[in-house]
């Protein structure tokens, strides 16, 4: 009995150390295909794989979902993307404005100034539910991957263009037009 199972676990480690030494001298060669859109990419099961990064990298598919990028320009401000963000990592405040602001590249009337627009990465789960709510596609997933930092805080990205005097000037100009308004109601 005790002979029977020194055996089998010799055997077992004979295998194992077959297929260690098959992978070590299988390395000493690399995939001549590293292009994961190649047909034939998963067909190649010899060689190394690991990617040497950063002097190379993986490629990436078209559809990819990474870093967020908003264009402001054509923002609306409608905060559709805070609300369908299944994990809160978009903050967006907004300012009324007393009239039209200007046109978005896609012809949407601008009527909200973008007092903050934040995006948390370090929070984002790169879903993508933001982009496909935006009505003016001004939400987009770059093929930007890697933000590497030490301090959490540097996943924070604004894009809001507002300075804190142009901020104040919009928040009184509302409050001077709601005024009037309601002086004009009394009349």
């Amino acid at each position: 009995m005790v002979l029977k199972t020194t055996i089998q676990g010799f055997i077992t480690a004979v295998k194992g150390l077959f297929l260690t030494v098959k992978h070590l001298f299988g390395a000493r060669k690399s995939r001549t295909t590293r292009d994961i859109r190649n047909e034939n990419y998963f067909q190649q099961q010899q060689g190394v794989t690991t990617v040497q990064y950063p002097k190379e990298k993986m490629p990436i598919p078209e559809v990819a979902r990474y870093q967020l990028q908003v264009d402001i320009d054509d923002c609306i401000v409608c905060d559709l993307c805070a609300k369908a963000c299944p994990v809160d990592c978009i903050d967006i405040q907004s300012i009324k404005s007393i009239g039209v602001i200007g046109k978005t590249s896609d012809g949407s009337v601008k009527r909200l100034y973008p007092e903050r627009f934040d995006i948390d990465m370090a929070k984002c789960m790169y879903c993508g539910l933001c982009t496909v709510v935006c009505p003016t596609e001004c939400i987009t997933m770059t093929d930007q991957y890697d933000r590497s930092t030490t301090k959490l805080t540097d996943l924070i990205y604004g894009f809001s263009d507002m300075t804190d005097e142009d901020i104040a000037k919009r928040k009184e100009e509302w409050t001077r037009f709601q005024a009037d308004k309601e002086a004009a109601k009394k009349k």
